[in-house]
């Protein structure tokens, strides 16, 4: 089974090459680079490939109308093969958005030794950006076959379906305090001992899900209308339509579901 290592350059005397050309936001993987011209970044090692996201540049397609937005490319390749590719889509848009200093406008330079655009002119640095967001399951009544989970459906959601409540965290707040707030916020009910599950980078634009569960101390639900359309209770044995696997949200229910 191939592992990944994220790393700065390729190892020695890599035969195999995989590029991710970068066409928008949606992916296109060949064994070649494509035109020279085009912004190559190294993405890690994929188990003996070296792999590359590849920035190609508005008009081009090598892919002939092939390439696939990451919500497509889901299950047409395996999770880790998923997860690079997402990792290409983030570096390489990072690096499209940070070619100009956001502090005086000189243009960027690429750093060698770590994964960063540096200003010539007054040394701020920029790294790839990061969004920090949580995702809960809170569940109320004691563990068994009564036991309910709180689903809600989002006004943004491309499907009709429900799941974990989640939102990014705010600066000066702990993983936790989100957590509280984020659920206060949408629904409107108390929880109390968020527990830490389980991470899983995001790449929609660029976030880190990171998840917990947490349990229902009091409250009725009074959804926020401009982030839930409807949210309520459900038992294992009634339960909606629900996120496909590539989520970390379907990875905590189906969690939960097992542990009846």
């Amino acid at each position: 089974m191939s592992t990944f290592n994220p790393a700065l350059r390729p190892d020695r005397d890599v035969s195999r090459h995989r590029y991710i050309h970068v066409i928008g936001a949606a992916v296109f993987v060949d064994d070649r680079p494509g035109d020279p011209q085009w912004g190559a970044h190294f993405l890690g090692m994929l188990g003996d490939e070296a792999c590359w996201g590849v920035d190609v540049p508005a008009g081009d397609d090598p892919s002939c109308g092939a390439a696939l937005d990451l919500y497509s490319y889901f299950g047409r390749a395996s999770e880790l093969e998923w997860l690079v590719a997402g990792r290409a889509v983030q570096l390489v848009e990072w690096a499209r958005t940070h070619r100009f200093c956001g502090r005086c406008g000189t243009p960027t330079e690429a750093q060698e030794h770590e994964r960063a655009m540096k200003c010539p002119a007054c040394g701020l640095l920029a790294f790839p950006r990061l969004a920090p967001a949580m995702i809960t399951l809170v569940t109320r009544g004691e563990r068994g076959p009564d036991q309910e989970a709180l689903l809600a459906r989002g006004v943004q959601f491309r499907a009709p379906m429900y799941s974990c409540l989640a939102g990014f965290v705010e600066p000066g707040e702990s993983l936790e305090e989100a957590v509280v707030r984020e659920v206060r916020e949408e629904v409107g009910v108390e929880i109390a001992t968020p527990s830490y599950w389980g991470s899983q980078p995001w790449p929609f634009p660029h976030s880190l899900m990171i998840g917990f569960t947490a349990e229902w101390v009091s409250g009725d639900i009074v959804c926020d209308p401009t982030e839930i359309v409807d949210a309520r209770w459900f038992r294992r044995d009634d339960m909606p339509p629900i996120p496909p696997r590539i989520s970390i949200a379907r990875k905590l229910i189906d969690t939960w579901l097992l542990e009846s």
